[in-house]
């Protein structure tokens, strides 16, 4: 009798862990975020650091998850002169851009998803910069504890105006693509 209840234990013990979302912070030292933004003549790349997050998941599919980036950590990688790098990630970091003095953080809240097919997935959530959110939509590859993504973002949505031919005419050649990039690698623990 003792068996039986041991063996019916186990098995509702396993099937509510499978039934059950299972939440995974995000490991902060080893997921990236690197950032590149283009201008007519260049461009220039960078990083910015993962404050917290967490997914969670369900039969391998992933059902939430939200993420705080601190805009606070906005460094930039292909400039040399260190006086050049300073006075562009401090620009970055203006009201003429991203204005992390009043929003030291961009949040992403996952809303929709899609099941891992061959290790890809579509996720779907609202992103939000300078306290406007946006849907976006974008596919992520899983390997192991790791999850990448490639997304574009449009700052102009996001009331970034610096160098946007989206809000300002007669700018040239001073023109700053109004799409900037992440490249994103999230590691949970």
């Amino acid at each position: 009798m003792k068996t039986k209840n041991l063996a019916l234990s186990l098995i509702i013990l396993l099937t509510s862990s499978i039934m059950f979302a299972q939440k995974s912070d995000v490991n902060t030292k080893e997921s990236t975020i690197e950032w590149l933004g283009k201008k007519i003549g260049g461009q220039h790349n960078g990083n910015i650091q993962i404050k917290s997050g967490s997914i969670e998941l369900k039969n391998e599919i992933i059902v939430a998850g939200n993420f705080i980036i601190d805009m606070t950590t906005i460094t930039n990688l292909d400039l040399e002169d260190e006086k050049t790098k300073r006075n562009l990630v401090g620009h970055l970091k203006s009201d003429d851009f991203f204005g992390v003095a009043k929003y030291p953080t961009a949040i992403f809240t996952i809303t929709k998803t899609t099941p891992f097919k061959n290790g890809k997935a579509t996720i779907t959530g609202n992103i939000t910069i300078k306290e406007n959110t946006e849907p976006i939509t974008f596919e992520v590859v899983k390997s192991g504890k790791a999850y990448q993504s490639k997304i574009e973002i449009d700052r102009s949505k996001f009331n970034v105006r610096y160098g946007s031919d989206s809000f300002f005419d007669n700018l040239g050649d001073k023109v700053i693509d109004d799409i900037f990039t992440l490249d994103i690698k999230l590691v949970v623990m």
